[in-house]
């Protein structure tokens, strides 16, 4: 079984991505920031990290960045605000220039808020997959 931290300040998030990658077999762990999500990564294995990236404390840049001076091993997938959908030209290139740093610092994948279960999954077994578990939960 696959073991998956989550970080997102918002607790709707975390407990509704909790309960849909427990419900596909995957072990879920969740933290609502940066640091707290760090100082779980340091207490146990995880084969999968998923970080919102607007958080306080610590946002999920700098969590991104310390997370790949700790490993190189665990797949890291950022996802971004629900900007992407916005009607504003403005908004959608910030969400995808945020995105692209993410992925600069260190993300494995990136994913727009919101997302539908099964485009999660897919991201997840891709990760999976290159990390060469290859297994969903």
């Amino acid at each position: 079984m696959s073991h998956v931290l989550v970080i997102d300040d918002n607790p709707k998030v975390r407990s509704s991505m909790k309960e849909m990658l427990e419900s596909c077999g995957f072990d879920v762990s969740v933290a609502g920031d940066g640091d707290e999500g760090l100082q779980q990564f340091r207490r146990e294995p995880f084969d999968l990290v998923i970080s919102d990236i607007i958080m306080p404390r610590k946002d999920g840049f700098e969590t991104v960045r310390e997370l790949r001076e700790m490993t190189d091993d665990v797949p890291i997938i950022v996802m971004s605000g629900g900007s992407v959908t916005a009607r504003d030209d403005i908004a959608r290139q910030a969400t995808r220039d945020a995105l692209e740093l993410a992925e600069t610092l260190g993300a494995t994948r990136t994913i727009c808020k919101p997302f539908s279960q099964d485009d999660l999954l897919k991201v997840i077994r891709e990760c999976l997959i290159e990390k060469g578990t290859g297994q969903l939960g």
